[in-house]
């Protein structure tokens, strides 16, 4: 995009604060400010216009600032509420402001779990002149934390292990569409609850390259970043008191090395069987799912005696439970979240009507388990989490009374139990105070270890 006098959006001027044009809100920043933007975005948001790019990204008024915990970063990093949702702004240097964009918007084509790129700004320059540097703008992940922000108490060899786990499934699904990230670590990463599990998402694409197909030269370099980095955030971690004693840093960073070739062999591996052990085809179509992914395409060679298969998955993608449950429901959950939906929808299915239309029983399942449970929740405690995961935690605390009970526990009766002994004492998950004093975060995340493990 050339550079002009004017704030650009897809190269079309808009002028903001001219004499017979939009009009400017009191509080913009100085229109010779504004004039001097460049902006590429995918969309048009002149709010964008009302953040103050003429002062440098440290010095930000606190009155712009969204109250989130910040990940580890080289750049300046900060929060900013953009009309209702929250942005994370970086700067840096326009080259890799633009690579970094442009990385992000294509991961989001091809339905990787990244942040959402929103816009690059440069030109930008100080009331008197000075100009600054340019930034990234990304949208808010919600309901996401990096990994230092996760646990309010000192974090367990488990906890650390599922996160390990979520960074090996995203390595892999990266490297699986010819992704090379070339700077792996959690730091670069933000995670969800994801059914008692974590998600991962990936949130700085900067180092990252696109190719048709990666080596595995390039596919253990990029492991091998990924081990060096966590065992020197895990090292911090130990050294500030946030894990355990007894968790060796190399040991527990060195996991990820097992689990991304375990799941990187049930994805990509050849597998020879005899003819009448077809089975063995439907078992490992079930194991993909599992492991939440979906089969597009199997190529199946029978070798010259006619008495072998070879099979190997052509394309995979994930998201099998997702896809499933948006489709029947037109809920968007996490996979995980997604599998245990569908588990209950299915029995509910069976329970009530079995040869009922399966979108019809979706849909009376919605009507009469799922948002009841959700209009249920007091309006104080409804940020607390994400409406699939409180569907989730209240359906696996009804089957806990029930199995301790040994008696069937209605519904409504296990939706006041979660509410008054396990959610009113949650730790806001969506809630983060700054104090103005030490402008230090005081981070209300999840419930503690413990309480998550009962």
């Amino acid at each position: 995009m050339s550079e002009s006098n004017n704030a650009n959006w897809h190269d079309e001027p808009t002028d903001w604060g001219q004499k017979g044009k939009l009009p400017r809100p009191a509080d913009a920043p100085p229109a010779s400010v504004v004039g001097s933007l460049n902006i590429t975005a995918a969309a048009a948001d002149p709010e964008l216009l009302d953040l103050p790019w003429h002062i440098a990204l440290e010095d930000w008024p606190a009155a712009n600032l969204a109250a989130l915990p910040r990940g580890i970063s080289r750049h300046v990093v900060r929060f900013a509420h953009l009309g209702g949702s929250v942005i994370a702004v970086k700067e840096t240097s326009e080259h890799v402001a633009r690579h970094e964009y442009h990385m992000l918007r294509r991961l989001q084509r091809m339905d990787v779990p990244c942040v959402e790129p929103v816009a690059v700004i440069t030109g930008r320059k100080t009331a008197d002149g000075r100009p600054l540097d340019p930034v990234l703008v990304t949208r808010h992940l919600k309901f996401s934390l990096p990994y230092r922000a996760l646990f309010s108490q000192r974090l367990r060899r488990d906890t650390l292990t599922r996160l390990i786990d979520a960074q090996a499934l995203l390595l892999v699904r990266l490297h699986l569409i010819g992704f090379y990230w070339g700077d792996v670590s959690l730091s670069n990463t933000l995670f969800r609850r994801d059914a008692g599990a974590f998600a991962a998402y990936l949130v700085d694409a900067e180092t990252g390259e696109i190719y048709p197909e990666l080596s595995a030269g390039q596919r253990e370099y990029d492991l091998e970043i990924a081990r060096v980095n966590i065992a020197g955030e895990l090292m911090d971690l130990l050294e500030g008191g946030l894990i355990e004693e007894k968790v060796d840093p190399v040991a527990t960073s060195e996991l990820i090395m097992d689990s991304y070739r375990r799941l990187w062999a049930e994805l990509t591996e050849k597998e020879s069987f005899e003819l009448g052990d077809r089975w063995r085809v439907a078992a490992r179509i079930r194991r993909l799912n599992d492991l939440g992914f979906d089969v597009e395409e199997y190529a199946i060679k029978t070798t010259a005696d006619g008495s072998t298969i070879q099979l190997q998955p052509k394309v995979v993608d994930a998201g099998h439970h997702q896809r499933r449950l948006l489709r029947l429901t037109g809920l968007d959950a996490q996979e995980n979240q997604a599998r245990r939906l569908l588990n209950d929808m299915d029995t509910y299915r069976a329970d009530n009507n079995p040869d009922l239309d399966e979108e019809i029983s979706a849909h009376a399942w919605v009507n009469h388990v799922f948002e009841p449970i959700v209009r249920s929740i007091p309006r104080e405690l409804a940020g607390k989490l994400e409406p699939a995961e409180v569907v989730h935690e209240v359906l696996e605390h009804r089957w806990y009374m029930s199995q301790k009970q040994e008696r069937y526990v209605p519904l409504a009766e296990a939706v006041q139990s979660y509410i008054d002994t396990v959610l009113r004492h949650r730790r806001d998950e969506a809630a983060i105070m700054l104090n103005p004093d030490t402008e230090m975060l005081k981070i209300l995340s999840s419930e503690t270890e413990d309480a998550s493990e009962g």
